[in-house]
């Protein structure tokens, strides 16, 4: 696989209508430097506002994957997503005079002649894949699909699909190199749906723009002559439209034996393109669609902002360590002798955290509490618990420099057993509910897997005062964790 970012040469546009608005729209494709990512830009409306297309910003999976802020907003975006992971293009801004692509002949071919012709260009950066070293599952059981990523040096993605429906039947496909498949054997692969399903699509807004040239439509039951003709009469389709033969409204040709399955890995790429990198790693999916897609990439997503949140902060990997004691410095503004989190051994971003710390006789709070009886007061318990909860609100993206955890509540705290000299305290941290300033946590401490104390915590993240500046507590009393 390529290891330098990629653009193109020279604008180049396509027009065409949307499958689901109707809406003609005009698609200019345009480089963009390095590490600019995908960027769909609506240059028909004020402030030609940019989306990104990213996970974060993704509004609707109905039929299709939208992305949008605020008023501004893509409609059905998986096909040209699709089309630049198959040529492996970084950077490129999408103009767009309406709010749906050209949906073509409903595959990715169309945007890749485009983008071929425009013409393929290597840039300096390195490409910033996000390698899978540990197995990711999703599973749905209501809906039968499964979708895992697991470890490989390559991408690779195996789809299986199977709707119960002798119309379809079961099918499966493998693409295992996109320099010498993706082309070829997948991008031309169109977009279909099931005859029973296209009344129901139209009567919600959906397939407006759809047409027996831009989609395959899978007979799956059985209509008089009348029905049909009422059924392409209401959704705008001209001509004669007869059941098929070959399982295929007007019996139309399929591109592949298992074209059905084909779009299906084409539509999983372009939804895992939201991730924002080119990922390493073996995707096998069994009867995935829109919704679940989004579902997966969102948990790839947090993996990848994990992995780039570790490796800002621990710069050694060592065994059995998320974040070691230096790492925790680079993160906490606390020191001696008032940091109670030695290390940091499990962590998932926005989710959990466990940090360790090794009671020693030598704490300078056991000169007081209490002579000859040392206990660890149930006060700095809890502090320990929130300093390892501090962490736990880095999320990879916010910018923590020049921040600080402020404790704004603490509820329901309670101390089990007492903690002396020689034990280790496990603190595990859980996120309850998070805003943009504010969160609730609830922390847990244990000694020898013994539950010793526990709590519920809220926070806020203030910045931090500039330096000899007065720091006072509120009427809350409020105090840094």
């Amino acid at each position: 696989m390529l290891v330098q970012q990629r653009t193109i040469k020279h604008p180049v546009t396509l027009t065409g209508i949307g499958i689901h608005t109707g809406n003609v729209t005009n698609m200019t494709f345009k480089p963009a430097p390095e590490n600019t990512g995908i960027r769909f830009r609506r240059i028909d409306l004020g402030g030609k506002p940019e989306i990104p297309a990213d996970i974060d910003f993704v509004t609707d999976v109905s039929r299709g994957t939208t992305i949008a802020i605020g008023e501004a907003r893509v409609h059905t975006v998986e096909h040209v997503m699709a089309a630049l992971v198959g040529l492996q293009i970084d950077n490129v801004i999408i103009d767009m005079d309406n709010n749906e692509p050209p949906i073509g002949d409903g595959s990715s071919q169309p945007f890749v002649d485009v983008l071929l012709k425009a013409g393929l260009e290597k840039q300096n950066a390195p490409k910033d894949y996000l390698m899978i070293d540990q197995t990711v599952y999703y599973k749905n059981d209501e809906k039968g699909v499964d979708i895992v990523a697991l470890p490989t040096d390559d991408f690779r993605v195996t789809i299986m699909v199977d709707y119960q429906n002798p119309a379809l039947g079961s099918q499966h496909t493998s693409l295992f190199n996109l320099d010498q498949e993706f082309v070829k054997e997948y991008a031309p692969a169109r977009t279909f749906c099931f005859l029973h399903e296209v009344e129901q699509l139209y009567e919600q807004g959906l397939i407006r723009g759809g047409n027996l040239d831009n989609a395959i439509v899978i007979v799956d039951r059985d209509l008089g002559k009348d029905e049909l003709k009422r059924i392409a009469a209401k959704i705008g389709i001209s001509g004669s439209v007869i059941l098929g033969s070959n399982g295929i409204l007007n019996d139309n040709t399929l591109r592949y034996k298992n074209e059905p399955a084909r779009h299906k890995l084409l539509d999983l790429i372009g939804d895992l393109a939201l991730i924002g990198v080119p990922l390493k790693a073996q995707i096998l999916a069994a009867r995935p669609g829109h919704a679940h897609n989004i579902e997966f990439a969102r948990m790839i997503k947090r993996l990848y902002r994990q992995k780039k949140l570790v490796s800002k902060y621990q710069h050694e990997k060592k065994e059995g360590y998320v974040f070691d004691i230096h790492a925790i410095k680079r993160i906490l503004p606390h020191r001696y002798p008032f940091l109670l989190v030695d290390k940091i051994i499990d962590f998932e971003i926005e989710e959990r955290i466990v940090g360790v710390k090794n009671v020693s006789a030598n704490e300078e709070f056991f000169q007081g509490h209490f002579p000859g009886y040392p206990v660890m007061p149930g006060v700095l318990i809890i502090e320990g618990m929130a300093q390892t909860g501090g962490i736990l609100l880095l999320n990879g993206t916010d910018n923590t420099e020049g921040k600080m955890v402020f404790f704004m509540g603490i509820n329901n705290a309670k101390f089990r057993k007492p903690v002396f000299p020689g034990d280790q305290l496990v603190y595990e941290l859980t996120m309850v509910n998070k805003r943009s300033r504010t969160c609730q946590m609830h922390g847990k401490a244990f000694v020898d897997g013994k539950l010793v104390a526990e709590a519920d915590m809220l926070a806020a993240i203030v910045d931090e005062p500039a330096v000899g500046t007065n720091q006072t507590t509120n009427g809350n009393g409020q105090n840094t964790a």
